[in-house]
């Protein structure tokens, strides 16, 4: 009877202390409630109207049901801007990826014995601090037609005297990806850094005493226990691409230039709202969180799929 009743004084003492755990939470549902659950819902509502300025005048909202989806999807320009926003997410997420899975690895080897890490470490996650906007606008001055770049470049005959970097397609592309490189490398590697240091180091000495070459070592040991990490890199960086706005806003100036070959998903549902066409920037939001929420499933599903078959 002492046991049970001793049991039963535990047990209310952990229920009266986990009161404490929905207290902490309590703060983040509100906010998450009034700033993200709310407006969510009003933007699914609204996707089904039809409500915009002609002019000075407003009109609707009339219920439309889901004229606005498929004006979206049968006009072909949603495609097109979902290639642009993935060509320039692909651009620059590889180079990322290779970039922050070197350095890593050369940071957490002890028997590379690097001098000065810590001032390493800062410099390459100063690009993360600084402002996508003052990015944009630095790359902007150094390529425009009058900048120090498009001089020396023309200069050396490397480029015609003409040629202007903000109207060639190729050139736009890879500036984007060039600036998403420089701000997020990073970040990526200190991530990658993060999981390579709680791998068990005994595992990386009994391969050596096995003979494992450095490359075998690392693609044998240091990846498949890195995996979790990388997953969750890739898609949060997925999500960060489709999510892509302010360095090609700023660059072109909102347009997309050339020929909105640099217009993203995201710069395309800014032109609604600049508009006030509420009925299609609501429809193209929940299109863009279908599309975020599918790609990120498959990542996980193709990256994740020796776990899930284990499980």
């Amino acid at each position: 009877m002492s046991d049970t009743t001793a049991v039963k004084k535990k047990a209310g003492r952990i229920t009266r202390h986990n009161k404490y755990g929905y207290i902490f939470l309590l703060p983040f549902m509100i906010v998450f409630i009034i700033f993200q659950l709310i407006p969510l819902i009003e933007t699914i509502y609204y996707s089904f109207f039809e409500k915009y300025m002609s002019g000075l005048t407003q009109i609707g909202p009339n219920f439309v049901g889901l004229q606005n989806y498929g004006k979206l999807l049968t006009g072909g320009e949603l495609g097109k801007y979902f290639a642009n926003t993935m060509i320039m997410w692909v651009a620059g997420f590889i180079p990322q990826i290779v970039v922050s899975l070197l350095l890593a690895a050369w940071f957490t080897d002890p028997s590379l014995r690097l001098k000065g890490q810590r001032f390493f470490k800062t410099v390459i996650y100063l690009p993360n601090l600084i402002m996508a906007s003052a990015f944009s606008l630095l790359f902007f001055t150094l390529f425009s037609t009058v900048g120090p770049i498009h001089s020396i470049a023309a200069s050396l005959g490397l480029i015609n005297s003409s040629f202007d970097f903000m109207q060639n397609t190729a050139s736009v592309r890879t500036l984007v990806a060039m600036m998403n490189f420089l701000m997020w490398f990073g970040n990526t590697t200190i991530l990658l850094m993060a999981g390579m240091m709680g791998i068990d180091q005994s595992l990386f000495e009994a391969a050596e005493v096995d003979g494992a070459t450095a490359g075998q070592i690392f693609w044998k040991i240091t990846m498949p226990l890195l995996k979790p990490i990388f997953i969750y890199v890739l898609i949060t960086s997925l999500i960060g691409g489709l999510q892509m706005f302010d360095v090609p806003q700023i660059l072109t100036n909102g347009d997309g230039a050339p020929a909105r070959t640099s217009m993203t998903l995201i710069m395309w549902l800014n032109k609604h709202l600049y508009s006030k066409n509420y009925g299609l920037a609501g429809a193209l939001s929940v299109i863009l969180l279908i599309i975020t929420a599918i790609l990120s499933i498959i990542v996980f599903k193709v990256t994740a799929s020796d776990e899930v078959k284990k499980g």
